[in-house]
Order: C-alpha cells, then sequence, then structure tokens
C-alpha cells in the first residue's frame, strides 16, 4: 500500500478508535462496537494477513464479550440489591430510548428513573426503591470500568496489529 495512503488509513482508524474510547466512558455509542467498526475498516483498507485475520477474531470475540459483560455486572448489581425482574427489564428499556432520544446522559437517567419507579411502586417505600437505584448506579460504575478494559485490550490489539503484524 501506498505509504501517504496507509497513514491516512491510520490517522482514520485512530480518529475512530478515539471516539470509540469516548464511547466507553460517555455511551452515546457502544464503545466497544465503534473500536471493532474501526478494526474492521482498517482491515478491509490494509488487507487481512494472517496474523491480521487471528487479531480481528481476537477483537470480535473481545468486543462480544465485553457488550454481555457490561450488561451483566450491572443486572447482577440491581438484582443483588433485590430488584424485581420487570423494574430491570423496563430500566433496561427506559435506558435505550433515553439513550436514542436524549443522548448523552437520557438513557442513565431514565433507567434510574424507571428502576426507582417500578420498585416504589411494587415495594411501596421510597428507602427501599433508592436502594436499587443504588445498585444500579454501582454496577453501571463496575460495568463502565469492566467496558473501558475490554475496550483498552481492543485498542493494543489493533496497535500489534497495524504496527508490529503488518
Amino acid at each position: 500500500m501506498n505509504p501517504n495512503l496507509l497513514l491516512a488509513v491510520h490517522v482514520f482508524v485512530v480518529l475512530i478508535l478515539l471516539v470509540g474510547a469516548f464511547t466507553l466512558v460517555v455511551p452515546v455509542l457502544p464503545g466497544l462496537v465503534v473500536i471493532w467498526v474501526g478494526a474492521l475498516l482498517y482491515g478491509l483498507a490494509a488487507g487481512f494477513n494472517l496474523a491480521g485475520g487471528i487479531i480481528f477474531a481476537l477483537l470480535t470475540l473481545i468486543m462480544l464479550a465485553g457488550s454481555a459483560v457490561d450488561y451483566l455486572v450491572v443486572g447482577a448489581s440491581v438484582r443483588q440489591s433485590g430488584t424485581s425482574w420487570l423494574a430491570i427489564g423496563l430500566a433496561l428499556v427506559g435506558g435505550i430510548l433515553g439513550t436514542i432520544f436524549f443522548p448523552p446522559i437520557g438513557g442513565l437517567l431514565a433507567a434510574l428513573l424507571l428502576l426507582f419507579l417500578v420498585e416504589f411502586i411494587r415495594l411501596k417505600d421510597w428507602r427501599k426503591a433508592l436502594v436499587s437505584a443504588r445498585g444500579m448506579l454501582l454496577g453501571l460504575g463496575w460495568s463502565t470500568l469492566t467496558r473501558i478494559a475490554f475496550g483498552l485490550a481492543m485498542i493494543i490489539l489493533w496497535i500489534l496489529w497495524a504496527f508490529i503484524f503488518k
């Protein structure tokens, strides 16, 4: 590949990876998926050799595992606080819709509010409903840290692919 074109591809992919890294913390977009798309575009532009194919397969597995763990960490934390499945399900729907219509924090606010309201109606005790909301916040914090770890692993793998195993 022409060195100038390769440089342009690297710069473009690094910009995508930076957006992905940002959205690991501020969930406007699914950051792990954004990082994966950047790696896919790199592979399509630079080509897939054996090492690149293996690394891209690893990136795909990390993205899928990280996305699943993200939801499991929050769900486990909320369930540990005694929250009902109904409240968790409605909070998830509210979080998705809130993120779509009121990014970047609309999803978080909608999920917390729905979870609190459903638990308040179910338990008729605002303090217990607040414990559920606190469990969700704790889960979201751990989930963010987990997402960052998965995202950093993906970025490091891409750097190895792009600069070591080209």
